[in-house]
């Protein structure tokens, strides 16, 4: 199990999620759940592949697909508020969680990147 701040949140906020599809899918709604599902969780699961990159670039390169998931989980939290599907209140819980992860996952990735040049 790995304690750093990244991979903690990622744990963290996957197993958010997962409740989340659980919930969704008792209200009987499975486009979104099925799609939030899977962004959601491979946020941690590309920070996960990305401690055993292959090299720098391969670490960077996973960390831009956790990005991108990241971003696409933004995009069906927000859905999901907008259609009434979750509160305002759980909607900004998770949307501060998925923000904080991006903004780790861009400093990290940021760092990397500055560290293949030099």
């Amino acid at each position: 199990m790995r304690n750093d701040q990244l991979s903690v949140q990622s744990m963290d906020f996957a197993v958010s999620i997962i409740n989340l599809v659980k919930y969704l899918k008792g209200k009987h709604e499975s486009v979104i759940s099925n799609q939030i599902g899977r962004s959601g969780t491979s946020i941690g699961a590309n920070i996960r592949e990305a401690q055993y990159a292959h090299g720098k670039a391969d670490f960077v390169a996973k960390l831009q697909i956790a990005l991108k998931e990241a971003n696409e989980t933004g995009y069906w939290l927000e859905l999901l508020h907008k259609t009434n599907y979750i509160s305002e209140e759980e909607y900004k819980s998770l949307d501060f969680a998925c923000a904080s992860i991006r903004v780790m996952l861009v400093s990290s990735i940021n760092t990397s990147k500055s560290n293949l040049t030099n």
